[in-house]
């Protein structure tokens, strides 16, 4: 008799998966087909159009989106860089550093922002940030992603160096190479899937960011989160669900991106082995 465990098999799963999907997808599903909605109404139907998206690009409001999208995407990209680099070397040595003391209490304060909810760590930034007198603007939204995207770039990096045998280093440092032409040549090229995955996830996290932003931008500071977020204040209009959809979109692109880099590196270490 076949006692294979498949939850598929319960009666109500299909209905319940159903049903978190809905709830999960609609609204998203609901804000990309009104993005082509023609009439300036985000509730009558006017026909399909293009006009919000060139809204975005040539209309009142251009301005402060474009400035609001430079800040994002240049934060973006240093904070995404610098957590990198943190979280790969912080993955070597966890993994390749062998036991030692507080090994464990080291990962549990490098997932901690993970597992705390981001409005605590928002308060706890902002109150940091005024009790030691640092001015709050461009660079402190800045130190805040790339501290809350380390974790986040670590997952993959880690996910692939526990993957990678460790008789390539040996095999090199036997043939007299030093720990940095170790890293270099051979552990460098094996992992780099993983470090890219980190990099494009720790990316993505910091240009969707809205709540640590919002605490701590100061005045006159704007991300894209924060921009819509300060028009839709002012009532909900089509050429936002333009740009929504658009972020939306960019943010899958990248996820999945991430996902199919760290796919092919796991491939490919399975392959040459």
């Amino acid at each position: 008799m076949d006692r294979t465990f498949d939850i598929k098999h319960y009666r109500g799963f299909f209905g319940i998966t159903c049903l978190c999907l809905i709830i999960l997808y609609g609204p998203l599903i609901i804000v990309m087909i009104y993005s082509f909605n023609d009439s300036v109404s985000i509730t009558n139907w006017g026909g399909l159009s293009l006009r919000w998206y060139v809204e975005i690009f040539t209309g009142l409001e251009s301005a402060k989106f474009k400035a609001a999208a430079w800040n994002s995407f240049s934060i973006a990209i240093m904070a995404a860089i610098v957590s990198t680099v943190i979280a790969t070397a912080a993955a070597i040595g966890m993994i390749r550093g062998g036991s030692f003391k507080g090994k464990f209490a080291s990962f549990a304060l490098i997932s901690l922002p993970i597992m705390v909810p981001e409005i605590v760590t928002a308060v706890a930034t902002l109150i940091f940030f005024s009790t030691i007198g640092f001015k709050l603007g461009t660079l402190s939204i800045l130190v805040a992603h790339t501290v809350f995207c380390i974790p986040f770039a670590y997952l993959p990096i880690s996910a692939r160096l526990q993957g990678i045998d460790a008789s390539y280093e040996e095999a090199a440092q036997d043939l007299f190479a030093n720990r940095w032409m170790t890293f270099r040549y051979v552990l460098m090229p094996i992992m780099w899937p993983g470090i890219l995955a980190g990099f494009l996830l720790a990316f993505i996290i910091s240009l969707d960011d809205f709540i640590i932003t919002n605490f701590i931008k100061g005045a006159g500071i704007e991300t894209l989160p924060t921009a819509i977020f300060g028009s839709v204040k002012q009532g909900i209009k089509p050429n936002i669900m333009a740009l929504s959809t658009l972020l939306l979109l960019f943010s899958i692109a990248l996820v999945t991106l991430s996902y199919f880099i760290g796919k092919r590196g796991e491939a490919n270490q399975k392959s040459k082995q």
